[in-house]
C-alpha cells in the first residue's frame, strides 16, 4: 500500500485505457504519454497493461507502507526518496515508510510512477484508468491509500541501457494525417494549418488542447461523427482543438487532422504557451 501525503496538481491512476467501448459512449482514457508509461513498466518487467500513476506538474508526496520496486519515467520533476535524488528510468528499491517526493521541474509536464505488478485499483470495463462517472475517483487525494502488491525481492539483472530521446519533450513538430474533412478547406486554409506555428492555450487538459491562433472558418458543422484521441477539430470560431485521451467519442466539428499515436505522446509533454507545428503526412487516412 501507498499513502498519499500530498496529492499534487493532478495525479491519477492510468493504464492503456478502455478500448472497444466507444459504441456505448465510453472514452478510451489511459496514460496521456503511453510511451513513457510503457518505459516505466518495461524496466520493472511489468506487463504493459499494468496501471501506473500519472503525475502532472509534480507536487505529490507518497509514503510507501510496503516494500516494492519502482521506476519513474517521463517528465523530470527532480524525484527524491527520503530527500535524496533518484535517477529516472531505473529500478529503485523502496522500503516500508520511505517517502517519494518531487521538486523542481526540469522538463516535460507528465511523469509516470510504475510499481512492481502495477497499481491494484478497481477494474471497470477492463481498465483501472480514472475517469469521471466511470470510476469512483477522478484524482488521488491526500490521505487516500493506493493499493499495490508488496515485493521485497530483487529483479533479474539486465544489461539493457536506455537513452532518453530529448526530442520527445522539446520538439515542436507534431506528425499527423489529413482528417476526413481536410480537403473541404480551401488552399489558403490548408497552407496556414500546415505552415504556421500554433500556440497551446491555457485551456488544455486530459480532454483536449485548444490552440490560440485562428483559421478563418467557412465550413458548416458536420453530422455528428466519430472522433478519437488525436483528432483535430476546427471550431466555428476558427480555433483548433486537439482531442486527447479523455475526449468524447463523437463530435460535430470538421475533423481536419488526425495525430499519430506517437505525436499524442509528445503533445502530452507540452503545456500552456508552448508552440507546435503540424507535419502533415502526404498519405491521407482516406487513401
Amino acid at each position: 500500500m501507498i499513502k498519499v501525503l500530498k496529492a499534487g496538481f493532478y495525479t491519477s491512476i492510468q493504464d492503456r485505457g478502455r478500448v472497444g467501448f466507444a459504441s456505448v459512449g465510453v472514452p478510451v482514457s489511459g496514460a496521456m504519454d503511453q510511451y513513457s508509461a510503457n518505459i516505466a513498466n518495461s524496466i520493472l518487467n511489468n506487463d504493459l497493461e499494468d496501471a501506473v500513476l500519472e503525475i502532472t506538474f509534480g507536487g505529490c508526496e507518497l509514503q510507501f507502507l510496503t516494500a516494492t520496486i519502482i521506476c519513474i519515467s517521463g517528465a523530470d520533476f527532480s524525484a527524491k526518496i527520503n530527500d535524496k535524488l533518484i535517477i529516472l528510468n531505473s529500478r529503485i528499491k523502496v522500503q516500508k515508510n520511505d517517502v517519494l517526493s518531487f521538486g523542481k521541474i526540469k522538463y516535460g509536464v507528465r511523469t509516470y510512477l510504475a510499481v512492481k505488478f502495477g497499481f491494484q485499483s478497481e477494474v471497470i470495463l477492463n481498465s483501472r484508468s480514472f475517469y469521471q462517472h466511470i470510476t469512483n475517483d477522478v484524482i488521488i487525494r491526500k490521505n487516500c491509500i493506493l493499493p499495490i502488491i508488496a515485493y521485497g525481492n530483487d529483479l533479474e539483472s539486465s544489461n539493457t541501457s536506455l537513452k532518453i530521446v530529448k526530442s520527445h519533450f522539446d520538439a515542436q513538430e507534431i506528425n499527423c494525417f489529413k482528417g476526413p474533412e481536410f480537403e473541404l478547406l480551401n488552399r489558403d486554409q490548408q497552407e496556414k494549418i500546415a505552415e504556421q506555428p500554433f500556440t497551446i492555450s491555457k485551456d488544455n487538459n486530459r480532454m483536449g488542447f485548444r490552440l490560440n491562433e485562428i483559421i478563418h472558418n467557412s465550413l458548416p458543422s458536420i453530422l455528428t461523427s466519430a472522433v478519437q484521441p488525436g483528432t483535430v477539430q476546427l471550431t466555428p470560431s476558427g480555433k483548433l482543438i486537439i482531442l486527447m485521451k479523455d475526449c468524447q467519442v463523437t463530435g460535430g466539428y470538421p475533423r481536419v487532422l488526425q495525430l499519430t499515436a506517437a505525436s499524442i505522446d509528445k503533445l502530452s509533454q507540452k503545456t500552456t504557451n508552448q508552440q507546435l507545428l503540424f507535419f502533415i503526412s502526404q498519405r491521407s487516412l482516406q487513401s
